[in-house]
């Protein structure tokens, strides 16, 4: 019996000749940003603050995100590999890069569950011809938009570009449309100068929020960077989905916030059209679970390998975790995780300080991935456990929860930022007591 091929590359480099055109991850990296929540962000933002403050608060909250973005997409552009599988050989080695995966994993597929509960209850509040089914409406809706995108995601990375490329455009399309029915009566040239009309919110307390919206899905840019071809085309993804996604949704939010007087925009958009208010739900709940769902994926894939050095079918990985997060939404439970969902995302951040630092500063496995590249393969060997990452990791991640308890900036920010320093400072020190050039620890035979 033939091995099932791996279309999506989970435990080896993206050969280049599977490379992705850029238009297509761009509309994955635009889809991932440009959707309701980003309207509900805005709309806080709107309520709160004038169109100009907003417009600062953006800026601040997502520059630094796209640094990340553009320095992990990068070494993944580079090396062909998903965040997870790239953490072995950016600071965390095998046994790392278990624990890391499964965070990932368990992170995105309840992520998952969330939003497909949003999508299941969008859908069967605008379709009127369910409403016979009563109690039964919701939970079947959940099932068909779960089990949907879970389909979707089985066929790839290509599936998921060709619906975001039609999607897309259609999700900012109809968002303008259902904007123009709401702003018709109101001047735009007075609404940006307008004072915002609820309680003034802080230029921190708003960065924070931008910031603390994407946090995650900026860690976890290598999953669909990793098609793209080099770092020019990173930076060009990460700057016109901020642009485009991010600071266009959000301003246009602040303005429908400033015309009607409120943050619950999204409900007035979507009361503007039955069939708008549908499109807006189905295109963008879709091209963001779908990432929610490959992300998880690939992260098992990674923990799966770590521990039993076996490589496990993709699809049945997808098929897992897609059920399961449909099960959880079907019932109710996914919401009551979402605290612990949270408290992973703090979890998360301080692996990308540590993998940015050693990747482009400290450079310790650089030589072996660089030999390895032209061959098209992985290096033979691979660390096992990086002591001093997993040790940082911790102290990263407190300091995370510890600013996120006194309010302290932005908790995400702080634990990568933290992280990243303390990693360097650490193994610098480390390699001065050895007396060595470059930190390596134990290794072992890297089995896919």
């Amino acid at each position: 019996m033939a091995e099932e091929k791996d279309i999506d590359y989970s435990l080896q480099r993206v050969p280049e000749d599977a490379k992705q055109p850029f238009w297509r991850i761009l509309f994955i990296r635009i889809g991932a940003i440009c959707c309701v929540s980003q309207l509900m962000l805005g709309a806080a933002l709107g309520y709160g603050m004038t169109f100009f403050d907003a417009f600062l608060a953006t800026m601040l909250g997502s520059v630094l995100l796209q640094v990340v973005s553009w320095a992990l997409g990068t070494a993944a552009a580079r090396e062909g590999l998903s965040t997870s599988l790239l953490s072995r050989w950016c600071g965390f080695g095998k046994g790392g890069s278990a624990l890391f995966g499964g965070v990932v994993a368990i992170s995105m597929v309840g992520w998952f569950g969330v939003q497909n509960a949003v999508f299941g209850e969008g859908m069967s509040s605008i379709i009127p011809f369910t409403d016979f089914l009563g109690d039964f409406e919701y939970p079947i809706w959940a099932i068909i938009t779960g089990l949907g995108i879970t389909l979707l995601v089985v066929f790839g990375i290509k599936a998921i570009a060709n619906f975001a490329a039609i999607f897309v455009p259609l999700f900012v399309i109809v968002v303008i449309v259902a904007a123009g029915i709401v702003l018709q009566d109101h001047s735009v040239a007075e609404l940006v100068v307008a004072a915002p009309p609820g309680p003034a919110l802080s230029l921190g307390a708003a960065t924070t929020m931008v910031a603390g919206g994407f946090i995650a899905g900026a860690i976890c840019t290598p999953d669909y960077a990793r098609f793209l071809k080099n770092g020019t085309q990173v930076f060009w993804m990460t700057l016109i989905g901020t642009f485009l996604g991010e600071l266009g949704m959000n301003l246009l939010a602040v303005l429908l916030a400033n015309a009607m007087g409120t943050e619950n925009i999204v409900d007035i958009m979507m009361g503007t059209s039955g069939v708008i208010g549908v499109i807006i739900v189905v295109a963008s709940t879709v091209k963001l679970n779908d990432i929610n769902l490959y992300s998880s994926s690939l992260g098992l894939a990674t923990m799966m390998n770590a521990l039993f050095n076996k490589k496990i079918s993709r699809n049945a990985l997808v098929w897992a975790l897609g059920i399961v997060g449909t099960f959880l939404s079907v019932i109710g439970i996914i919401n009551y995780f979402t605290s612990f969902l949270t408290l992973l995302g703090v979890a998360i951040p301080p692996v990308a300080g540590i993998m940015v630092v050693d990747y482009f500063i400290l450079k310790r496995n650089r030589p072996a991935l660089e030999q390895s590249r032209v061959k098209g393969e992985l290096p033979a060997k691979v660390e096992n456990w990086n002591p001093i990452a997993i040790a940082v990791w911790v102290v990263g991640f407190a300091i995370g929860e510890i600013t996120s308890i006194l309010a302290i900036g932005i908790p995400g920010l702080n634990s990568l930022v933290c992280a990243g320093i303390l990693y360097w400072i650490v193994t610098k020190a480390y390699a001065s007591v050895k007396k060595q050039d470059v930190v390596i620890f134990k290794e072992t035979d890297q089995v896919l």
